[in-house]
């Protein structure tokens, strides 16, 4: 009860003021009625003063603005950082389109909304169209990344609720010449392959999230890749898949010094402008998602491991008279000779049995550990997301050691090997292969040494001895000084070797005497033609491919030609006197 009286006369008190204040002391009915006048005069006023000035902060604000904040759990595409070649060419950037979106709670008819838009549209499904337009939610998407001129129509149209927003959208101006690198992106401009979905990767995802990607304010990302290297390479793979009737080329030109990838493609491919073609599994980039028994080419890993363990010298000799036999199984040369062979004869004619002997002396556990060395059993990762795991055997013995020495039985991706040849042809450094520039310093600070030098300088007299007279003679390209090495793999096919399902590919390196960078050419499933005399082996495809792809990309390397160099055996002898001086 006592803080009922208490209230009261507070109450009372405060009547009294506002009753003084409003009419003064002197009670008068023509003053209070003006006052309570004045009074809702003031009072709408206020209110009409803050619905006027919402009024025009939604008139001043743009649609997008507005949108954007009715937006729940729809994303907006943002903004992503420019992809840029190494002369600074555009490779993939963004650029503005509309979207048209719906706030079905405004729409007066979503019937007669759903015949104008369908009129303006008409590849929009009506059912669902119509499900969106009749819903409760505050905001919908009718469809994404729609024309000017489309926007313009619909504008007209004059519908409440429709509206639109502007969003980015990912360009790719060179189309599928850099598709696999590239990658593509979603509706949202995220990235979901290749680079794309590396840089999202590296922090633009979470940019991305908390809204503060609407710009394109990111630096460039500088790839290694040259453009005109790289539309050299596919133009050429694309001519000899055709010429050849092979489901598949591809090829690789990387830096042997740097580890940087100078130009990858992958034949077929597909546009990144229409990511639909990404899905086609024919379509996959051979090179870093496919694993591959890669033939021949694998001896020159063989012959690098027999020199460098001691096992061997250029001057050693192996018995390749007779075919090895493993119960069932007999390992035969494709030309056999029926006689000891050199070193350099093993590696020039190609012989099986010569790199099964070879592999043999070194051991089987010291083959795994040297392949393991070379980076060959384990998966290589590099900035594209999508890699494959060789195919190493599980229980590894004699058998394996003497298929895997020429190139059966282990199953590795494509630039895997590429990256285990560059190390014996570059001084014998193992460098991880990059997407993105890198400086020599930077190649030599992460850079592991797994040969001698003495080693390599053997691999290269072999690799040149062999474009001289050996396997790799049509892609002897004059002025260049090109050393290579073919592997031609037989595919398995029911769980058995096919003879008429080949895997066909070419290492080649330029030049010879001091290696800057390596070729590899890869043909799936070549045809025989009678320019090939009926053969289908990798001298008579990926070889020649090799020498076209060389002729047009070395000027745009930077390698000169030159005309007066050495026959491969006096280039030894002037290299093995170089280095001797460069130790003492």
């Amino acid at each position: 009860m006592a803080f009922s009286s208490t209230v009261k006369p507070a109450q009372a008190r405060w009547q009294r003021v506002m009753h003084a204040l409003l009419y003064g002391n002197d009670v008068d009915r023509t003053v209070k009625a003006k006052a309570r006048l004045i009074l809702v005069v003031v009072g709408f006023s206020i209110i009409y003063s803050v619905i006027a000035a919402r009024l025009v902060m939604f008139a001043v604000a743009s649609d997008g603005h507005g949108a954007r904040r009715t937006v729940s759990q729809d994303a907006v595409a943002t903004a992503r950082p420019d992809i840029l070649d190494r002369n600074g060419r555009i490779l993939a950037t963004d650029v503005k389109t509309p979207s048209l979106f719906a706030e079905p709670r405004k729409l007066i008819d979503p019937d007669e909304a759903e015949e104008l838009l369908t009129a303006v549209l008409p590849d929009l499904d009506r059912k669902e169209l119509r499900e969106r337009l009749t819903s409760r939610r505050g905001f919908v998407w009718l469809k994404r990344e729609i024309t000017p001129k489309q926007q313009q129509e619909i504008h007209r149209l004059g519908i409440p609720g429709i509206g639109f927003l502007t969003e980015n959208k990912r360009v790719y101006p060179n189309g599928p010449i850099v598709s696999h690198e590239l990658g593509i992106v979603n509706i949202d401009n995220q990235g979901i392959a290749g680079i794309e979905k590396w840089i999202d990767g590296q922090g633009l995802a979470a940019l991305h999230m908390a809204g503060l990607a609407t710009d394109r304010l990111q630096r460039p990302v500088d790839l290694a890749l040259d453009l005109r290297v790289q539309f050299a390479l596919r133009d050429e793979l694309a001519k000899a898949r055709e010429k050849f009737k092979a489901k598949a080329a591809a090829g690789v030109v990387l830096n042997v010094n740097t580890g940087e990838i100078t130009a990858l493609a992958s034949e077929p491919d597909y546009d990144p402008n229409n990511p639909r073609e990404a899905n086609d599994p024919t379509r996959i980039n051979r090179l870093t998602t496919g694993v591959y028994e890669m033939g021949s080419t694998f001896k020159v890993l063989t012959v690098a491991m027999a020199l460098d363990s001691g096992k061997a010298t250029l001057n050693s000799t192996f018995d390749a008279r007779q075919p090895l036999h493993y119960g069932r199984f007999a390992i035969h040369d494709y030309e056999p000779k029926h006689r000891f062979l050199s070193v350099p004869e093993i590696f020039t004619f190609s012989s099986n049995i010569g790199a099964a002997r070879m592999a043999l002396a070194v051991g089987v556990e010291g083959h795994k550990a040297f392949l393991k060395k070379m980076g060959q059993l384990d998966r290589l990762r590099t900035e594209l997301p999508e890699s494959a795991e060789p195919l190493v055997p599980k229980h590894w013995g004699e058998l394996n050691t003497v298929t895997i020495a020429f190139g059966h039985g282990l199953s590795v991706a494509p630039l895997q090997a590429a990256m285990g040849i560059a190390a014996t042809v570059n001084g014998g450094l193992l460098i991880k292969p990059t997407f993105l520039k890198r400086s020599p310093q930077e190649a030599q600070a992460i850079a592991k040494r797994v040969l001698k030098p003495e080693t390599s300088l053997d691999m290269r007299y072999l690799m040149r001895l062999n474009a001289e007279k050996g396997t790799a003679t049509f892609a002897n390209v004059k002025g260049y000084y090109v050393g290579g090495k073919t592997g031609t793999a037989e595919k398995v096919v029911n769980g058995h070797y096919s003879k008429h399902k080949l895997l066909t590919d070419f290492m080649a390196i330029l030049p010879a005497d001091k290696p800057r960078y390596l070729l590899l050419i890869m043909l799936d499933e070549p045809q025989p033609l009678p320019e090939t005399h009926g053969f289908a082996t990798a001298g008579w495809n990926a070889g020649p491919t090799a020498a076209k792809v060389i002729a047009r990309i070395a000027p745009l390397l930077d390698i000169e030609p030159r005309f007066d160099m050495p026959k491969a055996d006096q280039l030894l002898l002037v290299s093995a006197k170089e280095s001797t001086r460069e130790t003492r």
